[in-house]
């Protein structure tokens, strides 16, 4: 990436974390986020204020889902999250990390994949490389560290399986507020 292309790539990500995101517009966050970040967000779809982003493109954001205030969103390695996805409050989504056993602690990606109905309690943390499968949820807290077969719910640090959520959904994940 040319210095200039890098430049203004770290201009729109400060812009993004500490002016766009603060806006009590989202219609403005929305603008912004897929103009200027080059997010993919489908209709009906809301990124609450206070997201913090870590990189520009890398999110899709599938119609009707739905993001809590103060999420990070690490979208290095790529998030993709699905429809009717509901994320609680101070979630963080992380894609990269380091290698642990490498001599140079080497920086790794590995997206994460949220398909649709699953929900993300309050203060849940989502490691790299984990794919929430239809309907999972993940309980307030949570370190998920292993992909979720549908339908299960997870609890814990590491998260462990607790229970299951019926085969069958057809709500919506309606957070229209005025200023949020």
């Amino acid at each position: 990436m040319s210095p200039f292309r890098s430049a203004l790539s770290e201009a729109l990500l400060y812009l993004a974390n500490r002016w766009v995101a603060h806006l009590p517009s989202r219609r403005l966050r929305r603008w912004f986020y897929r103009r200027c970040m080059g997010f993919h967000l489908g209709p009906e779809s809301v990124i609450f204020m206070g997201a913090w982003l870590d990189a520009r493109r890398g999110l899709t954001l599938g119609s009707g889902s739905v993001i809590n205030q103060q999420c990070r969103l690490d979208t290095r390695g790529g998030i993709t999250i699905g429809e009717r996805v509901a994320i609680a409050a101070n979630v963080r989504i992380l894609t990269a990390d380091h290698d642990l056993r490498s001599p140079h602690f080497t920086g790794r990606t590995r997206p994460v994949r949220i398909e649709d109905y699953v929900f993300i309690g309050t203060g849940a943390t989502i490691l790299p490389g984990v794919t929430l499968h239809r309907g999972a949820a993940v309980g307030a807290g949570a370190v998920v560290s292993r992909d979720v077969p549908p339908g299960t719910i997870v609890a814990g640090n590491p998260a462990r399986p607790i229970g299951t959520r019926g085969p069958d959904f057809d709500y919506h994940t309606e957070y229209q507020r005025l200023f949020w």
